[in-house]
């Protein structure tokens, strides 16, 4: 799936399939940012389709925090500093 298709599917609660208009506002899964959700209830019926692909991504986010390289500073090339 291409990025314009990702970004399309996200306007739309993953649950109940609500758009985002201005009077409804989806929030992110916390975990994995994968999908949005109109409100708890919706979020909690859709965790079981969810929770596999859900483990997966927000370990995938874990390790590129864990292994990110830190960028460049002032001090040199010290890897330690």
């Amino acid at each position: 799936m291409n990025a314009d298709a990702e970004s399309d599917k996200m306007r739309y609660c993953a649950s109940c399939g609500i758009s985002e208009v201005d009077d409804v506002k989806l929030k992110d899964c916390s975990a994995c940012k994968l999908v949005k959700y109109c409100n708890v209830q919706c979020q909690r019926n859709h965790r079981p389709q969810h929770k596999k692909e859900c483990k997966k991504r927000a370990a995938e986010l874990r390790d590129e925090l864990l292994f990110k390289q830190p960028e460049s500073s002032h001090h040199g090339d010290c890897p330690i500093c």
